[in-house]
């Protein structure tokens, strides 16, 4: 199966490059996408205009049928499911999804601003001061029929510690690690929802 990382928006930092290697010692084929031209309006279709591509690309062209776990962090979070949709479109099959840190997607095209204040416990709305404008109020695509596999949620950081439990709340699959473990925490999840 290949683990395709998706990374946080905006070149925000992330964690997933960092534990590609456990997850091929694991028995997974990591793909770290990047996505380096999201950085003007309209950021979420970019995004996952650029996350579609390289996904593709991460499929080898001999097996274009190649099962998928789309893994996203912090911010890609409540993109997943356009992403996904994407890849049905193509005809690549996806398999799993995983959230790790990251923001659930909700139903209907909330904002950024929407989904934090939703779902962090004090209402807040994210604080991003390196935001370009309209990104915390743009609003994300919809997709209807996400999730069409089965999702899991890593927690590493204890700052979304809430959000996990919301994830648990959904029928999830829920794990928490911590940082030295999230690669072996992981490649388990990503392995336990096929």
């Amino acid at each position: 199966m290949i683990a395709v990382c998706l990374p946080p928006p905006l070149g925000t930092p992330g964690r997933l490059a960092e534990l590609a290697p456990e997850l091929a010692e694991r028995g997974l084929d990591p793909a770290v996408v990047e996505v380096a031209d999201d950085d003007r309006a309209p950021y979420a279709a970019r995004y996952v205009a650029r996350a579609s591509l390289e996904t593709g690309r991460a499929v080898p062209a001999g097996d274009p049928r190649a099962p998928l776990a789309l893994v996203a962090e912090g911010g890609a979070g409540p993109l997943l499911g356009a992403v996904g949709a994407a890849q049905r479109a193509a005809h690549r099959p996806v398999y799993a999804y995983v959230l790790v840190d990251a923001w659930l997607p909700q139903p209907g095209s909330p904002t950024r601003a929407d989904i934090a204040a939703r779902q962090s416990p004090e209402g807040a709305a994210p604080e991003l001061p390196d935001a370009p404008d309209g990104y915390l109020t743009e609003h994300l695509p919809t997709v209807a029929d996400w999730p069409d596999a089965p999702c899991g949620y890593l927690c590493v950081d204890p700052a979304f510690a809430h959000v996990a439990k919301l994830a648990g709340m959904r029928g999830w699959t829920v794990r928490e690690a911590r940082p030295e473990h999230a690669g072996a925490a992981l490649a388990e999840l990503i392995h336990a929802l096929r």
